[in-house]
């Protein structure tokens, strides 16, 4: 059945915010969503939960009908058995989404569970209320200050968006990609998607001005034909980058137990992505490095694949060669007349700059600071190069960055003026090393000043390896 997609919107973006059966000591549900911009009510029958409930300064009705005025989104928090009611209520009002935290469904195999996600499900169809789940965290919203857990930030801001068919890592990528220093725009825990499914909230946020990339965790699809056509037209609009769940036989078998999804073979499920044009990827940290750089990256054109590879020390730019390399990306030799500017200031006995440039002694602590720029310009001006990776060597610098913290924030505005001026992809590695609590603070700087900051060269290499296709790819349709 077609979603309605007025209540779509507003249970996605509600004015109205009731939290129905939230339990102490702690009442996560109120509590998470404190600072919702909208009107928050509470609906308990217990007259224990009720007095704690107004205590925390919340206002709690003992009957759905009582609340006024219209509801968008209803959050249940009840055991399974009372859900059934609730729905009704919530019919009855005219509310326009449920979240249905609740869980105990069809995805236990339990024949009751799923008579009862049956019951929920006609009622919803009939009414064409929105049903987010069951079996989910339900809606993250971070402008709204609807949060479905107490570590997501809410406030302006955000252009990128996740559904997930897991809780947990919906809200895991909502979470870590803040720590990238990406803003969350909203994210969408799903669950059994009874109602509304993985092709319906595409659609939405297909044509959701907030969103510029899309994040996906899915464990299985409702309409496998439906969800190739819209997953091949979003991918045309914007990036999608999608983390699928048991594609192993161990992995498909915990899948049907989690949120009752079939299998999809991994062959096929493999060459569906590809051919809809989204990016693939096998585990969390690989999903949130990927967008890391669709956001991040920046320049004015899309990455390409012939890289200068920047390390600071020799071993390090063996390293980063290799892994560039096996990532199947290119590391050209620059022209005659970049070489011959290089060797005017490179100290050749303590660096190389062939391409890997091991260029600590040029740029560091021996070395003048204003060689960075130099080099970084020589790169540009190179028609043999299109995009950059800059290596802070972190784990072997620190102490000395502590010491004399100006000659890190001076690479750092040198970077951003090279950036600003040439507008050039870039990406950043900043390996822990051996000091990965000092090495902490130093990495959150180059976050906070909209680098994409790698952890690891690898990392670096498959995710940037697997940005480069999606723009080849798209360029050649």
């Amino acid at each position: 059945m077609p979603v309605d997609q007025e209540r779509l919107h507003r249970a996605l973006n509600p004015r109205t915010l009731v939290v129905v059966g939230d339990k102490g000591p702690n009442f996560s549900w109120l509590t998470n969503n404190e600072h919702f911009t909208g009107e928050l009510y509470s609906v308990q029958v217990d007259e224990k939960e009720i007095e704690e409930i107004e205590k925390r300064g919340f206002t709690n009705f003992t009957k759905l009908e009582d609340v006024p005025g219209d509801v968008d989104l209803l959050i249940s928090a009840v055991p399974r058995n009372v859900l059934p009611y609730i729905v009704h209520d919530a019919v009855e009002k005219g509310v326009a989404g449920i979240a249905a935290f609740t869980a105990g469904f069809a995805e236990t195999g339990d024949p009751e569970g799923i008579k009862l996600q049956d019951a929920i499900v006609k009622m919803a169809n009939d009414a064409g209320m929105v049903l987010v789940g069951p079996n989910c965290m339900g809606v993250y919203n971070r402008r709204l200050g609807v949060k479905f857990h107490s570590d997501v930030a809410h406030g302006e801001g955000g252009n990128v968006s996740f559904i997930g068919q897991s809780g947990t890592h919906t809200i895991g990528m909502t979470v870590l990609a803040e720590r990238q220093g990406i803003k969350v725009t909203r994210a969408i825990s799903f669950g059994n998607a009874a109602v509304v499914n993985e092709s319906d909230y595409l659609e939405y946020l297909a044509d959701d001005d907030d969103t510029e990339v899309i994040g996906v965790y899915i464990e299985g699809v409702q309409d496998g034909r439906r969800f190739f056509e819209t997953l091949r037209d979003v991918t045309r609009r914007k990036p999608v980058v999608i983390w699928k769940g048991g594609q192993t036989e161990v992995g498909a078998r915990a899948t049907r137990s989690h949120t009752a999804s079939l299998a999809t073979p991994s062959d096929i499920w493999d060459a569906m992505v590809r051919q809809a044009g989204a990016i693939p990827v096998t585990n969390i940290d690989e999903a949130i490095d990927v967008i890391t750089g669709l956001v991040h990256i920046g320049g004015a054109t899309a990455p390409g694949r012939r890289l200068a590879l920047m390390a600071m020390t020799g071993g390090q730019s063996v390293a980063i060669s290799d892994a560039f390399g096996r990532a199947g990306l290119d590391v050209p030799t620059l022209s005659d007349r970049s070489y011959e500017r290089l060797g005017e200031f490179f100290n050749v006995i303590g660096g190389s700059y062939r391409n890997p440039f091991d260029m600590a002694n040029t740029i560091g602590i021996a070395g003048d600071s204003d060689n960075l720029t130099k080099i970084l310009d020589i790169l540009a001006e190179d028609e043999a190069i299109d995009t950059m990776v800059f290596e802070f060597s972190a784990g072997f610098f620190v102490s000395y960055w502590k010491k004399e913290p100006e000659r890190f924030t001076k690479m750092l505005d040198n970077l951003d003026a090279f950036r600003e001026r040439t507008k050039m992809p870039l990406i950043t590695v900043m390996h822990p090393g051996h000091q990965e609590a000092e090495v902490l603070p130093i990495r959150e700087l180059v976050v906070e000043r909209g680098y994409a900051v790698y952890s690891s060269f690898d990392r670096a290499a498959l995710a940037l390896s697997r940005i480069v296709g999606h723009y080849e790819r798209m360029a050649a349709e």
